[in-house]
């Protein structure tokens, strides 16, 4: 039976349908009504989801690695091939333009086609007459993915691709504010892997704090803020689960005073405003070097005047709204906070009466470096441009945060962008572009930023154990 994508919505345990104990609204952003209603898993369920992945971790794990890679590539095809059913899903739940949806599922798909390219290395660390000794990397068991509501599937395929990968079975949770794709895709992979492999469950914020304390899931990947990684990490305690963290940022870019404005602007406004700046890799603090700061403060007004901001269905959005009521009273607070101190706008501020989690494209004009819109994470459309005149003061202005998930350098001679890039604090720095990841790469965060990696040959190895066999080749003597 083709699968319905509008309607008729249920979690994933053990390769079959199962609805909730109860049932949770799912809100459009851009129209504050209801889309459908999720699931709400009971502690019991939990319990199922887990039982499911723990019964089905030993025929995975013994499942020859190519034939796992195989089943990632069927993964991303049987995504891929839905793309334009799913785009319309996650646009009325996320709020996000539906040429950005349909990206997030490509990029789902591509992200697990190419995680399978990945192997599992072996090391053979002495191998003579006397003595044969061999570590390999052995899954974990049960993975717990806790993902956030701005990248639904595109974060959830950073962590099935090498969870799966290496031989691990999943209990998937997406955002309370974004189940439902997640949910369909769920339904959609029964068909392609074995019952139990992959269970997809949905809940408010109690489920999460349950997945932590589980005694039976072995991992925990989470996606989401610093301060929620914070209670992930506390909750994993108990059991010493292993854990990788994906946490905030408050990323700098650095423009130096040789660029060409016409041609940077574009790509820092978009660096900057991408998915009206819900992007955990956007750049939120941008230092501009004073030789050219009035002239791309003017590039960029323009830029931002000019985008068109409404519901991600119509064919004239170019940016949506922010996904969810608490996020959005939050950069309305930072708003509002930069217009009691009487910082310059240059575009924006606070918006009028209307339906919807919209905010106008801001940008704050030179603010103090001491204000809440430089020191804090915005995770909205809101970019403050500060000044400088000495690239060592730039330096250490943009190091002196708790956050260090990413940064760029901008500049005609990439030779004096690398040498800035080199003094960065942070887990990932780009010279001349932004926001560029790839499966294949390792992705981590700095300080608060993070704790693990994802992606690359490191990312896969954070799903496994090590495990080093010796054997003694030659019979003891007396």
């Amino acid at each position: 039976m083709p699968i319905r994508f509008d309607t008729d919505f249920s979690m994933t345990i053990d390769g079959k349908a199962v609805s909730g104990a109860s049932s949770l609204d799912v809100l459009n952003p851009a129209t504050e009504t209801v889309v459908a209603q999720a699931p709400r898993c009971s502690p019991e369920q939990l319990d199922d989801a887990v039982a499911a992945a723990r019964a089905a971790s030993r025929a995975w794990s013994a499942v020859d690695i190519a034939e796992r890679q195989q089943y990632l590539r069927d993964m991303a095809d049987a995504l891929e091939a839905e793309t334009d059913a799913l785009k319309w899903l996650l646009t009325s739940e996320q709020g996000k333009t539906l040429d950005e949806a349909a990206t997030e599922i490509r990029g789902a798909s591509y992200w697990l086609r190419e995680t399978a390219t990945l192997n599992l290395p072996e090391t053979v660390n002495e191998d003579n007459d006397e003595r044969l000794s061999i570590t390999r990397h052995v899954p974990l068991g049960v993975v717990g993915a806790i993902v956030p509501w701005n990248f639904p599937l595109g974060l959830a395929a950073f962590k099935l691709g090498p969870a799966l990968l290496a031989g691990n079975t999943v209990v998937l949770k997406p955002s309370p504010f974004t189940p439902l794709t997640t949910l369909k895709v769920g339904e959609l992979l029964r068909a392609v892997l074995p019952p139990g492999v992959l269970n997809v469950i949905s809940g408010d914020d109690e489920l999460g704090p349950l997945m932590t304390a589980h005694p039976g899931i072995d991992k925990i990947g989470f996606t989401g803020s610093t301060q929620t990684g914070r209670r992930v990490m506390a909750g994993a305690a108990a059991t010493l689960k292993r854990v990788t963290l994906e946490l905030g940022g408050n990323d700098a870019a650095i423009v130096l005073p040789d660029v060409d404005v016409a041609a940077v602007a574009p790509a820092l406004f978009w660096g900057a405003f991408y998915s009206s700046g819900q992007v955990c890799l956007a750049a939120k603090r941008l230092y501009i070097h004073a030789d050219v700061y009035d002239e791309l403060k003017h590039a960029l007004t323009d830029i931002a005047k000019a985008v068109n901001v409404g519901d991600g269905t119509a064919n004239d959005t170019q940016l949506g709204p922010i996904q969810n009521r608490p996020q959005y009273q939050r950069v309305l607070d930072l708003i509002q906070d930069a217009k009691k101190h009487g910082y310059t706008f240059l575009t924006g501020g606070l918006p009028g009466e209307q339906k919807g989690y919209f905010v106008p494209l801001t940008l704050i004009d030179n603010p103090p470096e001491t204000s809440r819109i430089v020191q804090e994470e915005q995770f909205g459309p809101v970019l403050p441009l500060m000044k400088f005149d000495d690239i060592d003061d730039a330096i250490a202005r943009a190091n002196a945060t708790e956050y260090g998930l990413g940064a760029s350098v901008w500049a005609a001679d990439p030779e004096t962008a690398l040498a800035v890039g080199r003094r960065l604090r942070a887990g990932t720095v780009w010279i001349n572009e932004i926001q560029h990841l790839t499966p294949l790469v390792t992705f981590a965060g700095h300080k608060q930023s993070g704790l693990g990696t994802e992606s690359g040959q490191d990312g896969l190895l954070e799903y496994t154990l090590p495990r080093t066999i010796t054997v003694r080749r030659t019979a003891r003597t007396a």
